[in-house]
């Protein structure tokens, strides 16, 4: 279970272990190997995973890394109220691109008996915040996890896994690590919105739902909006990025956006667009549709059902 996030100026910019717990912490190999994918790669790999690394290192050695945190704050707490809407306690549990645990704060043990929290970044681990939850910390890259089939109860996922290159790839990987729990990930920028439940469907997960929701902050400007998406380490890591943006363009820029969007205080909105999606790994013991054809009434019996209870009433 989990959340997505794009930011969006409205109408034109897109942009793209405490104390009572023990926390242990590992490295895994794989995280290196993903980092290496080269810019030839081409359109099936857009992202430059080691340039994501870096850019999330960088945001959590900030004097003030949690200054930043309001957004992935707002929707971890938001992803926990999913999780708690599932009245049942899972003894293992994941956190995908965890950061410094903004799911983890918000559950407690009568929900998850014990936490994996896996990120690419090995110094937004260090950073993770109190929870009373027994955790265990592993640097991985959230393209090759390094762990094996059915070995958690749920997973999780709040606004990570739009930076991944393959997300069919990284369902069916987040599909068959899951027994039985919930997940919802998040969404790629380069994935349209309708085509999420198919590809969680073709991943094995089903029972799937999403929903959406709109965050909006006001800014003083537009470079405060990107000031705070650097601090956040959601800078652009594509490839075909430009290596420099000249200031005259950037002062072009922040003018149009503030006399475009701009409001009576000054400020300028941006919209975070969340996408929440939620699906069930299958087992045996879940119900299953009728076969198709194995009906007794047909729609046609229903309509005269419902015509004679409104004659009657």
């Amino acid at each position: 279970m989990g959340a997505a996030a794009l930011l969006r100026g409205p109408g034109s910019l897109l942009l793209r272990a405490s104390p009572g717990c023990w926390c242990r912490c590992f490295w895994a190999a794989s995280g290196e190997t993903a980092a290496a994918a080269s810019p030839g790669s081409g359109a099936r790999s857009p992202f430059d995973r080691q340039l994501k690394r870096k850019q999330k290192n960088w945001a959590a050695l900030q004097p003030e890394p949690a200054k930043y945190g309001y957004l992935r704050e707002e929707v971890g707490g938001r992803v926990a109220d999913r999780v708690f809407d599932i009245t049942r306690t899972f003894p293992l549990a994941l956190d995908v691109g965890c950061g410094s645990g903004y799911i983890a704060q918000y559950l407690n043990k009568e929900t998850v008996e014990k936490l994996f929290q896996v990120d690419m970044a090995e110094n937004a681990l260090k950073n993770t915040m109190e929870t009373e939850i027994p955790t265990v910390s592993v640097v991985a890259d959230e393209e090759f996890l390094p762990f094996k089939e059915d070995t958690f109860d749920l997973v999780v996922s709040s606004l990570s896994l739009h930076w991944v290159n393959d997300l069919p790839r990284a369902f069916r990987e987040l599909a068959e690590l899951e027994r039985e729990g919930g997940f919802s990930p998040h969404v790629s920028p380069f994935t349209d919105v309708t085509d999420l439940g198919h590809l969680l469907g073709r991943a094995g997960f089903n029972t799937l739902t999403v929903d959406t929701d709109e965050i909006q902050v006001n800014y003083p400007g537009m470079f405060e909006i990107m000031e705070d998406l650097k601090g956040m380490g959601e800078s652009n890591c594509s490839w075909n990025r430009k290596p420099i943006l000249h200031r005259e363009t950037m002062l072009a820029a922040a003018a149009i956006y503030q006399e475009m969007y701009g409001s009576n205080d000054g400020s300028v909105p941006a919209t975070f667009e969340i996408y929440y999606m939620i699906g069930w790994k299958f087992q045996e013991s879940q119900a299953r549709p009728a076969q198709r054809g194995s009906a007794t009434v047909s729609f046609g019996d229903l309509a005269k059902i419902n015509a004679l209870i409104s004659r009657k009433k």
